[in-house]
């Protein structure tokens, strides 16, 4: 779940764009929040792998549906050329095949199903590696992550555990099926070896960047309700810590040690709650899955995550990666029976596929992991429906739950979500 904090941390931390001064008072990296310096001779070895045609498609289609600036990216009908930095004014021009015959093959680390060997039908998972990344951290951290939230004397409602438990369960049914399975986050505790203390002189500098010239520490209790808890350091501190520090260094631990085949992003959605010790409770629930794309144009100015868009595309990351979401979300919805959500605006996503469930929209994870990622959001954790069955807690078999014999949210849930790769897989391998 990733809408509470919202649109006006994204806002608020956008506008700092690291245009942050060095001490000789020149501008050093036109980069998103604590990003790394683009390598663009990375993408050298990505020449010729992919025709004008397939290349426009992924551009307009699928990452940048919301435009782009011409300086940002020239498409030519022999090359694209991509800016690389700004205020340099350099570009890297990258090649495109003649046409499919000649296409060379495109370099990756991660295996697509067509290309793993044969397997027997109740292995249809046999091969492949997959790394199960948690949403959020839970334990300690959950009020912090404002990921909390308790109904009366009730047990609190707290999204990193949930999902974490989940993923221990999913584990199983993967192994079963055949599968290595990888943990990204297996314990409360985060990857990251900062803290919201690390953080707190870059916070003071994004909120003088953006106006707010003497900004507060907050005091040691949370107030969720403080209506200017945003313009302080403590709180933008926590969120370079647990978001942006923590993703990113989940990313390092994917990229350079896992090496999976998939990435799986387990979350929960919700609606607004209010106070998280009184909280609202809703009657919608439903489901929605997101792959990567639907950049921003504001999100393309930053070097790095221009960068990080052109190398997925160009591993053909989404052409993996939307089938396997289509494929989820249709076990998702036949066993769960929720709706698709609806996003209120296209500002941030665009709707792929045609199952209705899917959404591509760039978020961090799904922009660092160099492999496909399916990042799933299903049931609204303080609806009536969902809010009971978290009360219920993780058992075998059926219960009745609001007048219905239910699952276990979390088996359902696990349940689904293989049912939906050992589908997708049997389909591609021929079993």
């Amino acid at each position: 779940m990733f809408r509470r904090r919202g649109v006006q941390i994204r806002v608020a931390l956008l506008a700092l764009c690291l245009s942050i001064l060095s001490p000789s008072g020149q501008a050093i990296e036109n980069l998103g929040i604590l990003g790394a310096h683009p390598r663009w001779s990375v993408l050298e070895k990505y020449q010729e792998t992919i025709t004008h045609d397939d290349f426009t498609r992924l551009v307009q289609d699928v990452y940048c549906t919301h435009g782009f600036g011409d300086e940002s990216i020239k498409i030519d009908n022999e090359s694209a050329r991509i800016l690389t930095n700004r205020d340099a004014q350099s570009f890297f021009t990258l090649h495109f095949a003649k046409d499919e015959s000649s296409r060379k093959r495109v370099p990756r680390l991660w295996r697509p199903a067509k290309s793993l060997p044969p397997t027997k039908p109740d292995k249809p998972l046999s091969g492949l590696r997959i790394a199960l990344d948690p949403g959020h951290l839970g334990g300690k951290w959950a009020k912090m992550e404002e990921r909390w939230f308790q109904v009366d004397e009730t047990t609190p409602v707290t999204e990193g555990d949930l999902t974490l438990r989940v993923s221990r369960l999913l584990a199983q049914r993967l192994q079963k099926l055949g599968a290595k399975v990888l943990f990204v986050r297996n314990s409360t505790q985060p990857i990251t070896s900062k803290r919201p203390a690390d953080f707190k002189e870059l916070a003071r500098k994004i909120l003088v960047k953006n106006g707010v010239p003497q900004p507060r520490m907050r005091g040691e209790i949370l107030d969720p309700n403080d209506s200017e808890k945003e313009q302080t350091i403590r709180w933008q501190s926590e969120i370079l810590f647990y978001r942006y520090s923590e993703i990113r260094r989940r990313a390092v631990l994917v990229n350079t040690k896992l090496h999976p085949d998939l990435v799986l992003c387990l979350h929960f959605n919700a609606e607004g709650w209010g106070d998280p010790k009184s909280p609202n409770l809703v009657d919608p629930n439903h489901l929605h899955l997101l792959v990567n794309g639907s950049y921003l144009k504001e999100e393309l100015e930053f070097d790095d995550e221009r960068f990080e868009m052109m190398r997925r595309l160009l591993s053909r990351a989404y052409d993996e990666e939307l089938p396997l979401a289509e494929s989820v979300a249709a076990a998702m919805a036949r066993e769960t029976q929720l709706p698709p959500y609806q996003y209120p605006t296209t500002l941030t996503t665009t709707k792929v596929g045609s199952t209705g469930y899917v959404y591509a929209r760039n978020l961090l994870a799904t922009r660092l992991y160099r492999c496909p990622v399916v990042y799933c959001e299903p049931y609204v954790m303080n609806s009536h429906d969902a809010f009971a069955r978290i009360q219920a807690g993780d058992y075998d078999g059926m219960r009745e739950i609001n007048g219905a014999q239910r699952k276990s949210i979390f088996r359902e849930y696990a349940d689904s979500v293989a049912d939906g790769l050992a589908e997708y897989y049997r389909n591609v391998r021929g079993l």
